[in-house]
C-alpha cells in the first residue's frame, strides 16, 4: 500500500492579490515569487519552488491541496487504491504537471468535495536559497513534514476518516473533547490525522463555512513567533486566538486572520507524533478567543 508522506502544497483562490503579497511577505515572513504570469504568484517556505500558489480567482478559499507520495511506483499504487475505493481521478497532463512544478500528479475530490491532488517529484530549487521578504531568526519547519497542518471541511467525518486512513494510509483519532455550541451533544470531537513525524497534517470535525478553517505553519525559533505576533498586532490584523500552548502537539502558537477571511496558526516547539491515541479536554494554557467570525471561537 502506498501512503502519502506530507501535505506538500496548497492552492488558494483570493480576491486581493496585493493584500496577500503584503500579508504573506511582510507579516508571515514567506518569500513572495512573482514570475509574471498575471493570474498567480507563489509563496516559498524552503527550497521547494513553492508551497502555496495564490490564484487571482476570487474564491477567498482553498481551491486544491497537494499530497506527496515517494515516487512513481507509489503514485501507481495510489491510483489503484483510489480505483478500489471507487474514487474517480484524472491524470495530470504534462502542462498541468509543469504548472504544479511536479513530475506527475493525479486529481480528484475527497469525500467532502475538496479538490485534491497526489503527486511525486516536486521541483526543488537548491540553486535559489529561500529568502524571506522580512528578517527572521530561523526557518520554517517543513523538511520531511510538509507545509504544516490544515483543518478541512468534511460534512461526513466517518467517510473522511475511511478515505484518509484506508486510501491515503494516514493514522489518527479524536484528540480533543471540547464543549462547543452546535456540536452533537454540545461536544466537539475533531479527528486529527498524521502521515509523518508531525503530530497531525489534517484535522476535521468542526462546522465550517469555507473549505479551510486554518493553516498551521511552524518555525524553528521561538523569537519568530514573538516577532510575528508583534507584526500582526502592529498591522491591525485580527488575532482570533491568543498565544497559548496546545495539549495535543504541545505547540506554542497563536491564530490570526488573513486577507481571505480564514486563519493562519503560527507556532513553535511541537512534539512529534506519539503514534498512540490520547485525548484532552482543554489546552495547556492560553489560546483564549479574541476576534470573532473565523469559526474558531473556542479554546483550541
Amino acid at each position: 500500500m502506498a501512503d502519502v508522506t506530507e501535505l506538500g502544497y496548497l492552492g488558494i483562490g483570493v480576491k486581493d492579490m496585493e493584500a496577500w503579497k503584503k500579508f504573506a511577505g511582510e507579516v508571515v515572513g514567506m518569500q513572495v515569487v512573482d514570475e509574471g504570469e498575471g493570474d498567480r504568484f507563489y509563496l516559498r517556505m524552503d527550497y521547494n519552488h513553492h508551497r502555496i500558489v495564490v490564484h487571482d480567482s476570487g474564491e477567498d478559499d482553498l481551491i486544491y491541496s497537494g499530497w506527496r507520495v515517494a515516487g512513481p511506483q507509489e503514485l501507481a499504487e495510489m491510483k489503484q487504491q483510489l480505483t478500489d475505493h471507487g474514487t474517480e481521478f484524472t491524470v495530470g497532463s504534462p502542462a498541468e504537471c509543469q504548472e504544479r512544478r511536479v513530475l506527475d500528479l493525479i486529481k480528484f475530490t475527497d469525500p467532502g468535495g475538496n479538490p485534491t491532488e497526489v503527486y511525486h517529484g516536486p521541483q526543488v530549487d537548491t540553486h535559489s536559497p529561500f529568502h524571506p521578504n522580512r528578517p527572521t531568526h530561523g526557518k520554517f519547519t517543513t523538511e520531511g513534514e510538509g507545509i504544516g497542518h490544515m483543518i478541512l471541511r468534511q460534512p461526513n467525518p466517518p467517510a473522511a476518516i475511511e478515505f484518509y486512513t484506508k486510501v491515503f494510509g494516514m493514522r489518527g483519532t479524536v484528540e480533543y473533547k471540547l464543549p462547543m455550541p452546535g456540536a452533537p451533544d454540545g461536544l466537539a470531537q475533531p479527528m486529527f490525522l498524521h502521515c509523518n513525524g508531525r503530530d497531525h497534517s489534517l484535522a476535521f470535525g468542526f462546522p465550517m463555512d469555507k473549505r479551510i478553517n486554518h493553516l498551521m505553519i511552524e518555525v524553528d525559533n521561538l523569537n519568530d513567533v514573538g516577532n510575528t505576533h508583534d507584526l500582526v498586532r502592529q498591522s491591525g490584523t485580527p488575532v482570533a486566538i491568543q498565544l497559548g500552548a496546545h495539549a495535543n502537539d504541545q505547540m506554542f502558537s497563536f491564530y490570526f486572520g488573513n486577507p481571505s477571511g480564514w486563519l493562519f496558526e503560527y507556532g513553535f516547539g511541537a512534539r512529534k507524533s506519539t503514534h498512540q491515541s490520547e485525548y484532552y479536554i482543554k489546552d495547556t494554557y492560553g489560546h483564549q478567543p479574541e476576534a470573532t467570525g473565523f469559526g474558531m471561537d473556542l479554546e483550541l
